[in-house]
């Protein structure tokens, strides 16, 4: 409930400045994460942009600083920057997001890739495509995953099982749908929250008791991969 999850890119700065003016005070009270764009990850990019998300977001450190998405920077230049910035105290952790398993076999067989800390992706009922090899993977090495967008921006909400669930436990549809995102320890939600409302509902969500029986209706209404899907983006 305390992670809070920008980047640069979101409004051009402009969400980490809503974000900054919001923590004035209680910076301790939030874990913030946010992104450098690839086309920025240079050795020297990735810091200048680390310096300028932390002057928005009016704070001397991120929690967790992600390289956005692959891009033609060599990795080992991001990786260095990331370093410097471990080592400057200017973030806590690094990781990425949209790395596909290739991606992620490739930063771990770099120097210093061992300490990637998350991989944020696109994840949630009708995107699980993750669960046949990314997710396996990032498990093996107990690696967080981050998903985002887990209630596909509200699209997936009027689906028949998740409308029979929700009437079962007197929950609304958005509710089951994220705590199946966070059946297990090993994934992070990222649900769009933008009333006090909003955020007690989603909270709530972690009370819902799904069963075997609710999590197999799911499974059946929500199929999981039987094969490798191209890592999804939205």
């Amino acid at each position: 409930m305390k992670v809070i999850d920008t980047a640069e890119m979101y409004g051009d700065g402009a969400a980490e400045e809503l974000i900054g003016q919001a923590l004035s005070g209680r910076r301790s009270d939030a874990f913030i994460v946010s992104k450098v764009l690839p086309h920025h990850a240079t050795r020297h990019g990735t810091v200048a942009a680390c310096e300028d998300s932390l002057r928005r977001l009016a704070t001397d450190y991120l929690d967790m600083y992600l390289l956005h998405w692959p891009g033609a920077v060599p990795l080992e230049e991001t990786l260095e920057a990331f370093d410097a910035l471990l080592r400057a105290g200017k973030i806590r952790y690094w990781g990425v997001s949209n790395f596909d398993t290739p991606d992620m076999e490739e930063l771990a067989a770099l120097p210093g890739g061992n300490a990637v800390a998350t991989n944020q992706v696109l994840y949630n009922l009708t995107r699980r495509g993750i669960e046949f090899d990314l997710a396996p993977w990032c498990r093996q090495r107990k690696l967080p995953i981050m998903a985002y967008s887990p209630l596909e921006q509200g699209r997936l909400l009027g689906a028949s099982e998740l409308l029979r669930l929700a009437a079962e436990y007197s929950a609304t549809p958005a509710q089951i749908a994220l705590r199946w995102v966070l059946r297990d320890d090993a994934t992070i939600a990222l649900p769009k929250a933008g009333t006090p409302g909003h955020v007690e509902q989603l909270r709530s969500a972690l009370d819902l008791p799904l069963t075997p029986q609710d999590m197999a209706a799911l499974d059946r209404a929500f199929p999981p991969p039987k094969r490798k899907v191209p890592l999804e983006m939205i």
